[in-house]
């Protein structure tokens, strides 16, 4: 039998497991369903549609004990600060945000939030860097350009930070970057006004998509003695490949990036989070089609990567259930 049927049929198992084991998740009609929100991204991103999704299998599983909503925010950083302040139930945020906000470092100095706690792994991210051709289609290029790395509050921006230090420019090198939303950003790069745009995404990328067809635009790789630093002091950060062909790519486009995850509060009711995730593993076909980014999800890894964040108590007894942790 070849690794590939092997591991479709570890899938298959995997799933009726936990279709098995949800179904068995206590329902107590009589109650009134409780209302969860889901801090996700912009509606034009990622973020959103694996939101979106996580909560329509919530909805249609646990229907009774569970009415899930998700949030369109500003995106990681304004998520884990929804979690310490109680304003969302759950979110989406990047493993280098849960590094910093959990341990309270960075822009989280003074105000950790150490309730954090971590629920599932999803898909990487990779800092994407789009430039005009025949710019600067190097990352030491980009040196004094004019930049734009995306909204306050944005994981991009806080990525951007952290690349920018590691390279080592000093100040007069660097150039205060815009914050734009992507679609403003994208009409200043083809105009010229800017020299470059970032993004931090799952590919394939619609969004990135829409970049390159709308001017002539390169990716440029992030690679290099700035990249292996940053991996080096924060090992949140991890190498990855842009495909090559996706976007027209003739070669795979290096570069590093951080995952997605899940997260709550420490307080939230374990058997609501074990609700939460033994409804999605049990349709894990449903969450891979909601986005292209999530097609390679794997249940082990879902289980535990990049988290640097404690699993919530409830995450981790539907994991052993799943046979997924000792």
């Amino acid at each position: 039998m070849s690794r590939l049927a092997m591991t479709r049929l570890a899938g298959i198992a995997l799933a009726a497991a936990a279709l098995t084991l949800a179904a068995s998740v206590p329902v107590r009609a009589a109650e009134t369903p409780r209302f969860v929100s889901l801090g996700a991204g912009a509606a034009s991103g990622v973020y959103y549609p694996v939101g979106r999704a996580i909560c329509r299998i919530v909805n249609r599983v646990a229907a009774e004990s569970v009415r899930c909503s998700v949030e369109s925010t500003p995106g990681s950083v304004y998520n884990a600060g929804g979690i310490g302040s109680g304003e969302l139930d759950f979110a989406l945020v990047q493993s280098d945000t849960q590094f910093n906000a959990y341990g309270g470092s960075g822009i989280w100095t003074g105000k950790a939030v150490t309730g954090m706690r971590s629920v599932m792994s999803l898909h990487p991210e990779l800092l994407t860097i789009l430039a005009r051709e025949g710019g600067a289609l190097r990352l030491d290029g980009l040196k004094r350009g004019r930049i734009n790395v995306g909204a306050a509050g944005s994981g991009a921006r806080s990525a951007w930070r952290a690349l920018e230090e590691a390279t080592g420019w000093s100040a007069e090198d660097r150039v205060k970057p815009s914050e734009l939303k992507a679609d403003m950003a994208l009409s200043g790069v083809c105009r010229g006004e800017l020299d470059a745009t970032l993004l931090l995404v799952g590919h394939p990328s619609a969004m990135v998509q829409e970049h390159l067809a709308a001017c002539p635009l390169a990716l440029v790789p992030v690679e290099g003695a700035a990249a292996d630093a940053l991996i080096t002091a924060k090992p949140f950060y991890r190498r990855g490949l842009i495909p090559a062909g996706i976007y027209g790519n003739p070669l795979p486009v290096p570069s590093i990036g951080v995952s997605a995850l899940l997260v709550t509060d420490a307080k939230t009711d374990p058997e609501l989070v074990r609700t939460l995730v033994l409804a999605v593993f049990a349709n894990l076909e449903e969450l891979r089609a909601a986005h292209p980014a999530l097609a390679g999800l794997v249940p082990a890894a879902m289980a535990g990567d990049a988290m640097t964040a404690p699993l919530h108590p409830g995450a981790l007894k539907a994991y052993r259930e799943l046979g997924l942790r000792p």
